[in-house]
């Protein structure tokens, strides 16, 4: 049974407790809303924490038996100083996606929910179903842009020994993997080798390849763009001079109004264009 049919079924029946889909990983909820997610194949937020050096595995392992019963560690852990109450939400978040890329959408036998059952953190953040269901569309949408294919994801990370360029730009996350790449690890092994997320990971090896800086197959055929409709002489538009008792003036351009959603589209622009910088 597809473990998101499941997972709806659970969110519209407000449920709160532990989805068990077996060793793939576990979907913990609240009244129906996804408050964690663990995945076999991605970093959990504890291996996060011990790989940015803010708490040892030692300190994980005591803090997990401690608050075991309560379920508030992550409150513990704020309140003893090892992180900001900000760092563990945003290191929740990070984790709860990354694992929800990887784990939804699969097959798994026999998946079962226990009710009750909480994680030994706590809840610090709340998703709603459907909301992670789009954005694991859109994580996918965006790995097939940088590189449409997906044999990258299952094969060894291996450079390249000469690039074709001059200059190479590196982000910091790139310029770790190619440190740490040794042509046996694959990107999902390589991410909890550094302690990094598994999709960010997954998405700077495939724009890596893009750029011919793996060593990859022949580069997939990407979809071709229609063609232009070719223009016939005397066929461009024409504006209206508007004068006298005739029409207004009418223009070729497309109409900008202050609608909420033309203003929401130009913010989602804006802030695309900017994670690209």
């Amino acid at each position: 049974m597809p473990i998101d049919d499941m997972l709806s079924e659970l969110a519209e029946s407000k449920a709160t407790g532990a989805l068990k889909a077996g060793r793939s990983g576990t979907v913990y909820l609240s009244r129906g809303r996804v408050c964690y997610v663990e995945c076999a194949r991605t970093p959990t937020v504890e291996e996060l924490l011990t790989a940015s050096g803010r708490i040892t595995s030692h300190g994980v392992k005591t803090a997990r038996q401690t608050t075991a019963a309560t379920a508030d560690g992550g409150e513990m852990l704020v309140r003893r100083g090892v992180l900001s109450r900000g760092e563990l939400q945003l290191c929740v978040l990070g984790a709860t996606l990354d694992a929800s890329f990887f784990l939804f959408g699969a097959n798994v036998p026999k998946p079962r929910f226990r009710e009750g059952d909480r994680h030994w953190l706590g809840i610090h953040w709340f998703f709603d179903v459907p909301g992670l269901f789009r954005e694991c569309h859109r994580r996918r949408a965006r790995l097939d842009r940088a590189w449409p294919s997906a044999e990258l994801d299952s094969h060894p990370v291996v450079p390249v020994r000469r690039i074709r360029s001059r200059h190479v730009m590196l982000t910091a996350l790139q310029w770790e993997i190619l440190l740490n790449a040794d042509a046996d690890t694959t990107p999902v092994e390589l991410a909890r080798k550094i302690g990094r997320p598994a999709y960010p990971t997954l998405l700077a090896v495939r724009e890596m390849a893009a750029a011919g800086l793996l060593e990859c197959a022949e580069s997939p055929a990407r979809e071709k763009p229609p063609d232009l409709p070719k223009r016939v002489a005397g066929s461009a538009p024409r504006v209206a001079t508007g004068g006298g008792g005739g029409r207004p003036a009418q223009s070729s351009f497309p109409q900008i109004s202050g609608d909420p959603t033309d203003v929401n589209l130009l913010i989602r622009l804006r802030n695309a264009l900017e994670a690209f910088q």
